[in-house]
């Protein structure tokens, strides 16, 4: 078994294995060492003994050295690895797809530089969370710290394979752009993996026919330092850049895309952020309308509960129902395939699509959006006002010492204002009259911070505030009173 310095124990091992993937430092308890064990992990516990393994990675420093660790205790444990080498989160999922087999992808997505991590999918790009394997994984590469990985009769082999191509020509095939009026368009790829695929799903160079596109490319260059600024497009400093190259050369519209390329953000043409929820929206409301073309009656849309309200609204006014869940991207994937739904949405820009085997593709939602947008000639702010009739705050972190007595004081302060729901966290449903704007608020604690985190959508933008103001305050209070 190769080692690395400082050995990682136990302990350290379950303090990067998270919720829905693995995520830390490098070189603290995410080592070479700790990766080659949760390789051999996987490879028992996904039952993948004899079969195929998928392993890609991202443009970070320690991707490759983590690829080839994990491909170590893998086939070690008698998988076969299909290495795809650099790739976005969105191909690697494709190439689980397409091979049916388990996957496991290196980056840290949006977090800093000095971080990598591990997202997993079982066959068919199907999620892993803590509940659905990945506790066992933790504690079966924990066994092989502890008393090393011996390896099988009949070890695996490693095989590279470039999936790029197909995956670029595969995503054409789902959401033709041929026809769309020509548009110039910015894409801010942070540094990250959008600067390898962008140009080979929206440009030529995957060798597939131009489309009506002029792209101007933002921090293209692979950078796993981010010498730009950070690859989260959520946050808003990290779009300023974007959002002036949109209005300096004249765009009708710009992309945002995170470190490993699964989320994407869109900004108008005067650099307004189009919040999520509305792309959401969109791309629904065009996913329902492909699929009664085909003759379904009874389809299913999933959206998280702090999307816009708007969001629900407008797939019950498509002929669909809108599926409520709790906020996690395994939870969207579980729920993706017990509903059948041909589409979900998320309020961080995660997108998810059947026909991707319910994973989530912000290229894929990038591309609805152009298509939408392009098919008429209105402005992109115009298009996406008309999905943006409510005032949200977007997700406010707070930290808090005591986060349970917070939370009560929230409950306290809203008991006989509100209708309560506790899907995740706390949502509450303003009592309002029939003349009164409607809002609602949801706070949820972190699973791994002393942090509250509050959304809030209002009717317009002075009652959102309002309730946003009153919630922060009860959150905030100074328990020494100062």
């Amino acid at each position: 078994m190769t080692s690395a310095v400082p050995p990682v124990d136990r302990a350290l091992l379950t303090s990067i294995v998270k919720a829905y993937d693995v995520r830390g430092i490098v070189g603290e308890a995410l080592t070479e060492q700790s990766v080659e064990a949760l390789g051999a992990a996987f490879v028992d516990v996904v039952g993948a003994a004899g079969d195929r393994v998928v392993v890609g990675h991202d443009m970070r420093d320690s991707s490759p050295g983590f690829a080839e660790a994990f491909a170590r205790g893998a086939t070690a444990r008698g998988a076969d690895v299909v290495n795809i080498g650099l790739c976005s989160t969105d191909e690697s999922y494709y190439a689980s797809g397409t091979l049916d087999a388990p996957a496991a992808m290196f980056t840290a997505s949006h977090n800093p530089a000095a971080y990598n991590g591990i997202k997993f999918s079982r066959a068919g790009a199907q999620g892993i969370s803590l509940d659905t394997g990945l506790a066992d994984i933790r504690d079966r590469a924990g066994d092989f710290l502890e008393q090393g990985i011996s390896a099988i009769a009949e070890t695996g082999s490693v095989q590279r394979v470039d999936v790029l191509a197909e995956y670029a020509a595969y995503l054409r095939g789902l959401v033709d752009l041929s026809g769309i009026r020509p548009l110039k368009i910015v894409v801010d790829a942070g540094n990250g993996m959008g600067g390898l695929t962008v140009p080979a799903v929206l440009g030529t160079a995957a060798g597939l026919p131009a489309l009506p596109l002029e792209i101007v490319p933002l921090y293209f260059e692979l950078d796993g330092t981010f010498p730009n600024h950070e690859a989260n497009p959520l946050e808003p400093a990290n779009l300023v850049d974007l959002q002036a190259a949109v209005v300096e050369h004249g765009a009708d519209l710009g992309l945002a895309f995170d470190g490993d390329a699964d989320r994407c953000l869109v900004v108008d043409e005067r650099g307004a952020a189009v919040t999520p929820s509305a792309v959401a929206a969109i791309v629904a409301v065009r996913e329902i309308a492909r699929v009664a073309a085909l003759g379904e009656t009874d389809v299913n849309v999933i959206h998280n509960l702090i999307t816009s309200r708007f969001v629900p609204e407008t797939i019950e006014a498509a002929g669909a129902t809108p599926v409520r869940t709790r906020v996690g991207h395994s939870l969207i994937k579980d729920r993706m395939a017990e509903t059948g739904a041909v589409f979900g949405g998320e309020h961080s820009a995660h997108y998810y699509f059947r026909d991707f085997w319910g994973a989530d593709n912000g290229m894929l939602a990038a591309m609805h959006v152009l298509a939408e947008f392009g098919a008429q000639h209105a402005p992109l702010s115009e298009l996406a006002d008309r999905f943006t009739p409510y005032a949200l705050s977007g997700e406010i972190n707070s930290v808090v010492d005591d986060v349970p007595s917070a939370y009560t004081r929230v409950v306290e302060a809203f008991t006989g204002r509100g209708e309560f729901d506790e899907l995740d966290g706390l949502t509450v449903f303003g009592l309002t009259a029939e003349d009164q704007p409607f809002w609602w608020f949801n706070v949820r604690p972190s699973n791994t911070e002393p942090l509250l985190r509050l959304n809030v959508e209002g009717a317009d933008a002075a009652t959102m505030a309002v309730v946003r103001d009153e919630v922060l305050a009860l959150i905030r209070v100074d328990p020494r009173g100062a």
